[in-house]
């Protein structure tokens, strides 16, 4: 294996022979220069790993030798040395992009710990990842074996979430391992889920739900006289919440808890039930008119902002709100331009679709399947789009205005790879993660079924209608076509089912530093 090769340039570098002998010693290749433009030629000459350089060098400065080396050679680390203090020198140091700055008198440990922190970083990262995770993979998996609560399962997520984010960035070869425990955590969660979602529904005792989030979150709130504006980003989960939120922290204080998305989770369901505060059984029957049945052709989320009113109605709440869908950039860019118009109400309340049609133009698009082929490339392509999208910038104009920010999701998504065969008529639905109908044969032992739908807040579309789920990494595949329809929707990202990355789903409050 190559030696990485130090650059060290000082025109007092014979009094550092000590230093120079320790780095050679530690196995490190060190050539010296006693001036900035030996210090160019020969990095003209030979390749170098890294780049020390000494400030005050007669001749070119070491901030002008910086400039010309980072201009031909913008990727080699450099470590610059100063004997001065002063502000502007670190300053200017900083602007050319040097790696690390040290001040004299410096021993040979300090020079040692930055050449590591610039050339072995990576490794000593996923050395100490995997290190760690080794020690936490039996209590995460006791953990797994114990949990019985809600909250229970809300932790086991979190930690999984983690590690999968702890050894994607340190490129650990464990992230095999990470998934076979994800895996395991999903089938417990799904047999949860089977004990306890009726009583969920039923009873008095559960955790935050869909339909509960306005009056949980907002409500108390807005009546404490603050303004809200509330993002839902559709198909957002809590990895790709942590994914992104480092582009809020310079700007935002964050507060993240996280909840259940109701039964199934999908669009017309888990977010028509946010928006209405009422289960989707009492919304069918409530409102008729702003509901609309899955055999229906009609869009099924045509009726956001009525809904919206109906549920401030209901509580004797007066509050003004607005309502805006964004799908796309151009437009964000409109509502971005118009800003200005929002200040007057208590509550705005904005839905973004990105995520979500990016899910579903994976599954349409060989070349986004491409670009999003795993987890960690669809959690980069999500960073990608928030970064650039004016999303961030709209969030950061309206806590300008005074808004505290509350973020969240209707439901997440799931890698999905082993196909489920279902046979159902002409009116059953195209999800592949749930199918409701009066006439569907499946295997029993495969889905999680409800044959009562009203017991779990589900509206009845006629007298023999079941409702079944999809669990873990299934979808619904049908026989007619069976081999083009499994190649086509396998390895996807799919929405509906039982799973925890669809179900436990992040909810944010940000406010402005």
């Amino acid at each position: 294996m190559r030696k990485d090769t130090i650059l060290w340039a000082d025109d007092e570098i014979d009094l550092l022979k000590p230093h120079i002998y320790f780095l050679e010693q530690k196995g490190y290749e060190v050539t010296t220069v006693t001036n900035g433009r030996d210090a160019i030629d020969m990095c003209d000459k030979e390749q170098f790993s890294l780049i020390i350089l000494d400030e005050n060098m007669p001749g070119l400065s070491g901030i002008e030798t910086l400039g010309i080396i980072k201009e031909n050679y913008p990727d080699i680390p450099v470590v610059m040395i100063t004997k001065s203090e002063e502000e502007n020198i670190m300053e200017q140091a900083i602007g050319s992009k040097i790696s690390d700055y040290l001040i004299k008198p410096v021993n040979p440990n300090q020079i040692l710990l930055s050449i590591k922190k610039n050339l072995n970083r990576k490794e000593i990262i996923q050395e100490k990842a995997t290190h760690s995770y080794q020690q936490e993979f039996s209590k995460l998996s006791m953990q797994i074996g114990d949990a019985r609560t809600s909250d229970d399962w809300v932790e086991v997520y979190k930690r999984l979430v983690y590690w999968e984010l702890e050894l994607q960035q340190s490129a650990s070869d464990l992230l095999p391992m990470l998934e076979m425990q994800k895996s395991e955590a999903n089938s417990a969660f799904v047999k949860f889920i089977k004990r306890n979602y009726e009583s969920w529904v039923t009873g008095d005792t559960h955790p935050m739900m869909s339909n509960e989030v306005f009056k949980t979150k907002l409500f108390p709130a807005l009546d404490n006289g603050e303004k809200i504006f509330f993002v839902l980003i559709d198909n957002f989960r809590l990895d790709q919440w942590r994914t992104i939120k480092p582009l809020l922290n310079d700007y935002f204080y964050s507060e993240e808890e996280l909840y259940y998305s109701i039964l199934p989770t999908a669009t017309q369901y888990a977010r028509n039930a946010i928006f209405s505060g009422l289960m989707p059984d009492k919304i069918a029957k409530m409102f008729p008119d702003l509901w609309v049945d899955e055999d229906e052709e009609e869009g099924k989320n045509l009726n956001e902002s009525p809904l919206i009113q109906t549920q401030i109605e209901r509580y004797r709440k007066h509050y003004t709100f607005s309502y805006t869908k964004i799908n796309d950039s151009a437009y964000a860019e409109k509502v971005l331009q118009k800003v200005s118009n929002l200040r007057n109400n208590q509550l705005n309340v904005c839905v973004i679709n990105f995520i979500d049609m990016l899910s579903h133009a994976r599954t349409e698009s060989k070349m986004i399947r491409e670009l999003a082929s795993t987890g960690a490339a669809y959690r980069s392509i999500t960073e990608s789009w928030f970064k650039h999208s004016p999303a961030l910038e709209l969030m950061k104009r309206m806590a300008d205005m005074g808004y505290k920010i509350v973020l969240t999701t209707d439901h997440g998504t799931i890698h999905v790879d082993n196909p489920i065969k279902v046979i159902g008529d002409r009116n059953t639905n195209t999800n592949l993660r749930y199918k409701v109908g009066k006439a569907l044969d499946y295997n029993q032992k495969q889905v999680y079924e409800i044959k009562n739908p009203e017991r779990y807040g589900l509206p009845l579309l006629n007298i023999s209608s079941t409702y079944i789920f999809a669990t873990e990494n299934d979808f619904f595949a049908y026989p007619n076509n069976y081999n083009y329809y499994v190649g086509y929707y396998k390895d996807t990202f799919q929405h509906g089912g039982i799973s925890m990355e669809e179900m436990i789903i992040p909810i944010v409050t940000l406010t402005k530093k």
